[in-house]
C-alpha cells in the first residue's frame, strides 16, 4: 500500500465492509501548466452561470413564452445550470486549488449530483425532440397532444426516474469494500473509475456502470434519430419549399444542442478502451461544461420566438429608463 493510501486509510468497518476516510483523485497525469485549463472551465462555469440565468429570467418573465416547449427549454437551463455547479467548482477546488482529497461522504454526494444532471441534460434534449416531432408530423394535433400540463408531468416524471436511477447506484458503492487503492483515475468522483478500485464483489456495480451509457447516451440518441426519421417524413409531404425549409428552421437550435452534447460522449464511449487518461479527462470536462455555456448562446441566436422576447424585454427596459429620466 502506498504512503498517501496508508494515510487515506482511516477505516470504517461495518459488517466486513471497509470505507476509507478520503478518496483522492488523481485528474491529468504528467501534464504541465493544467492551471490554465482549469482557470478556462471556471471562466465557461461564470459564462454559464450567466447564460442560463438569463434564459430562464426571459422564459419566466414572458408570457408568449409560457407554452409546452419551452417549459422543456427552462428545464434544460435548470439541469445545464445545476449540472455545471455540481461539477465545475469542485473541479476547480480539486485541481486548481491542488485540495485532492474528498471524504467519502462528499464523494458519494459528488457523484449523484453530477450523473443526475446529465441524465436530466440528456432526458431533455430527448423531450425537446419530442416536442419538435409532434409539431411537425401532427400540426393540428399539437395544441392536444403537447399540453403544459403534460409537459410538467413528463418534466417532472424525468427528475424523479434520474434520481432514482442515480440513487440505485450509490447505494451499490456503499457496499463495496475499499482496501487497496483510494486514487480515483479521473477528474471527479466518477461511477466507473470508483466502483473498480473495490476489493469485493462489485457485479451489481458494474451491471450499472454498462447501464449507465445505455440509459443517458443510447437510448436517447436511438430515439432522436427515430423522431427525425419521422421529422424529414412529414417535412417531404410539404410541396412547398418555404414551408419545408420554415418547419425545418424551428429544429435548427435542436439539432445544433444534440450535436455539441452527445457527439463527444459517444466519441468517448466508444473508444473507451484505446482512450489516454488525459484524452478522456479533457474530452468529457469539456462535453460536460461546454454544452451548458453554448445552449442559451445557440437558443438566441437560433430561436425567433426567444429573440422578439429578448427584444421588447429591451423595449420595455428603455421605455422604462427614458420615463425614469424625464
Amino acid at each position: 500500500m502506498s504512503p498517501l493510501n496508508s494515510v487515506l486509510f482511516i477505516n470504517v468497518t461495518i459488517a466486513n465492509i471497509v470505507h476509507p476516510d478520503y478518496f483522492s483523485i488523481s485528474g491529468f497525469a504528467g501534464i504541465p501548466h493544467t492551471k490554465y485549463y482549469y482557470g478556462f472551465l471556471c471562466f465557461v462555469y461564470v459564462v454559464t452561470v450567466v447564460g442560463n440565468i438569463f434564459v430562464m429570467f426571459v422564459i419566466y418573465t414572458d408570457h408568449c413564452l409560457h407554452s409546452p416547449k419551452y417549459i422543456a427549454v427552462f428545464n434544460l437551463a435548470v439541469s445545464d445550470l445545476c449540472g455545471s455547479t455540481a461539477l465545475v467548482p469542485q473541479l476547480i477546488a480539486t485541481f486548481l486549488f491542488k485540495s485532492h482529497l474528498i471524504s467519502f461522504e462528499g464523494c458519494l454526494t459528488n457523484m449523484f449530483f453530477v450523473f443526475w444532471f446529465i441524465h436530466l441534460q440528456s432526458f431533455t434534449l430527448t423531450l425537446l425532440s419530442y416536442d419538435r416531432c409532434v409539431a411537425i408530423c401532427f400540426p393540428l394535433r399539437y395544441n392536444e397532444i403537447v399540453t403544459k400540463k403534460s409537459m410538467l408531468m413528463i418534466t417532472a416524471m424525468l427528475w424523479i426516474i434520474g434520481a432514482l436511477g442515480i440513487l440505485l447506484a450509490v447505494c451499490f458503492i456503499t457496499k463495496l469494500s475499499f482496501c487497496k487503492s483510494t486514487v480515483i483515475n479521473s477528474y471527479f468522483c466518477d461511477h466507473g473509475p470508483l466502483h473498480r478500485l473495490a476489493c469485493n464483489d462489485n457485479t451489481p456495480s458494474s451491471v450499472i456502470n454498462w447501464i449507465n451509457p445505455v440509459v443517458i447516451l443510447w437510448l436517447p440518441v436511438l430515439f432522436i434519430i427515430s423522431t427525425y426519421i419521422c421529422i424529414t417524413r412529414a417535412l417531404l409531404k410539404i410541396a412547398a419549399a418555404s414551408e419545408r425549409l420554415k418547419a425545418m428552421k424551428t429544429c435548427t437550435s435542436h439539432l445544433i444542442l444534440v450535436s455539441v452534447f452527445y457527439l463527444p460522449l459517444c466519441f468517448t464511449f466508444v473508444l473507451s478502451s484505446s482512450i489516454h487518461q488525459n484524452a478522456r479527462i479533457i474530452n468529457m470536462s469539456l462535453a460536460n461544461a461546454l454544452p451548458p455555456l453554448l445552449n442559451p448562446i445557440i437558443y438566441s441566436l437560433k430561436t425567433e420566438e426567444f429573440k422578439e422576447s429578448i427584444k421588447k424585454l429591451y423595449r420595455r427596459k428603455k421605455i422604462h429608463i427614458t420615463v425614469r429620466n424625464k
